[in-house]
């Protein structure tokens, strides 16, 4: 066999093998939602179940208010969505494109604050959201009232521009060529227009992968909505998976029937945007 071809098949037959370890997790998972409750833990392990039942899917819905947490979870995922989109490809477009005192400064401290994980900064975050002046009851001195806690602000506002987006859309900003910039501005145009009319319908494949990966990460978050979330009725889907475990104990059948229900946005959403996915991890970082 050629080098060339033992190549191709060693990188295949690793591919599979990943393919392998990412999808077997959510194939049992998917088995455990249908099996009977006594041949969840059965040894040895049977794949296939001997019947199928969706008793697991009913008494997930009957425990949990998945409408309701929908409805909550969609709201902040859209939100950070929304707000990640417009001011990450405002300070990518800054950063690539404006040329301004301390831009290469300001872009190093935008990297390391990447590298500081999001649990450290929670707590700074709880204090300051619920010491914020003149809201939640709270005086000019922020105390007296509750801030900003337990209202879906208090999640939205600490992600509205995450340091990831800001990086992700400014790469993809430095890969379009800046004669477009040049000839919009001989033509009288301003900043905010050439960055509105000329590079945000050019930056689609870009924005439509920075959209997968805030939503799903808005969708998937569990802590940030713990600590600041505490009305039952705000609570996200995340959050409404934890009532499946109770006493030291996990119900396991409607808990993979719940988790199954809660991926399937994340699904459909990548399904429908699978394309501009492609291209914007093709696109971005090409340059430096």
């Amino acid at each position: 066999m050629k080098p060339k071809y033992l190549y191709t098949t060693i990188l295949y037959l690793i591919s599979i093998a990943v393919c392998l370890v990412m999808v077997i997790p959510f194939v049992w998972s998917l088995i455990t939602s249908v099996r009977p409750d006594e041949e969840i833990f059965m040894l040895p392990i049977r794949w296939i179940p001997s019947s199928l039942t969706i008793s697991h899917y009913t008494k997930a819905f009957d425990l949990v208010p998945f409408g309701l947490y929908f409805k909550n979870s969609f709201y902040l995922a859209f939100m950070g969505v929304l707000f990640n989109l417009l001011l990450g490809s405002l300070s990518g477009y800054a950063f690539a494109k404006l040329r301004f005192r301390g831009r290469d400064t300001m872009f190093k401290i935008l990297l390391a604050a990447m590298m500081i994980p999001g649990v450290v900064t929670l707590i700074p975050q709880f204090f300051v959201l619920k010491h914020i002046p003149f809201v939640g009851g709270n005086d000019w001195l922020g105390g007296g009232g509750n801030g900003l806690l337990n209202t879906f602000w208090a999640v939205i506002l600490p992600g509205a521009s995450g340091s990831f987006a800001v990086f992700f859309m400014r790469q993809f900003f430095v890969s379009l060529p800046s004669d477009l910039q040049e000839v919009s501005r001989i033509e009288g145009s301003g900043e905010l227009r050439i960055y509105w009319n000329i590079y945000m319908p050019l930056a689609k494949p870009a924005l439509a992968t920075l959209g997968i990966f805030t939503f799903q990460a808005g969708w998937n978050s569990f802590l940030g909505p713990l600590i600041m979330l505490n009305d039952p009725a705000k609570k996200t889907i995340q959050l409404g998976l934890a009532a499946f475990t109770y006493n030291k104990q996990v119900d396991f059948g409607p808990l993979m029937a719940g988790a199954l229900i809660a991926v399937v946005p994340i699904l459909i959403l990548f399904l429908l945007l699978q394309k501009y996915f492609v291209q914007g991890i093709a696109f971005t970082g090409t340059k430096g």
